[in-house]
């Protein structure tokens, strides 16, 4: 059983099962899986997940939704799966470990801004729905700009921007939830043009993956 998350319903238009209210969100219930939107952010996306999995048994949790895509990264209307997240406006500009507080710590293993998604379940994900891995850069603040989206994929290495993933990394680390992220790119990082994004192809590449995931 799947537990499937997205930060708005607009990105889970495809899906269907009975309906129900979790936070004051859309929730579904559907033939292998239980769906929930969580909101937009980090916090949102934790709180969710949390609160869902301290009530009831989580087997597997893939949040998936709209990404912005860095300079080099992704194609406009690609989907990839996330195999790492860099929780990017966590301590200073370098990150949190020159401050020598890690976010979590687990098995003497210390995590500052960098949080592994499942690499089983990720790696069993992209042989199965033929997708490549990225890494995803997290922030509250969405680049305002090509100068800053591409400052921010050369100081971290990453290839997509959300407001969700490492926030929804990091509580599958602390929950013990074996956890993939799933993201199709709608627009280039910090061009707020719309008429740049294509939200409509990156929409069906959601779907066509997520059809195949359930079926």
């Amino acid at each position: 059983m799947w537990l499937l998350l997205s930060p708005t319903a607009l990105e889970a238009p495809f899906l269907r099962g009975e309906s129900f209210v979790f936070l004051g969100r859309k929730g579904l219930r559907g033939e292998g899986f239980v769906y929930l939107e969580t909101g937009i952010g980090k916090v949102n996306a934790a709180l969710t997940l949390a609160l869902w999995a301290g009530r009831n048994p989580v087997q597997k949790a893939l949040l998936f939704g709209l990404a912005g895509a860095y300079p080099g990264g992704p194609a406009l209307g690609e989907a990839v799966l996330v195999a790492e997240e860099v929780e990017g406006d966590l301590g200073l500009k370098e990150g949190l470990e020159p401050l020598g507080f890690p976010a979590w710590e687990r098995e003497g293993v210390r995590y500052y801004n960098r949080f592994p998604l499942d690499p089983g379940l990720t790696e069993d994900l992209a042989q199965a729905l033929g997708l490549r891995r990225a890494v995803g850069l997290t922030r509250d603040l969405v680049s305002e700009s090509p100068e800053e989206a591409r400052a921010l994929a050369e100081r971290w290495g990453a290839e997509v921007e959300s407001m969700e993933g490492a926030a929804f990394a990091r509580a599958c680390l602390a929950l013990g939830v074996r956890g993939a992220e799933l993201r199709a790119i709608s627009n280039p990082a910090g061009v707020r043009d719309k008429r740049a994004w294509r939200i409509r192809e990156a929409l069906w590449a959601l779907e066509a993956a997520l059809t195949r995931l359930l079926e």
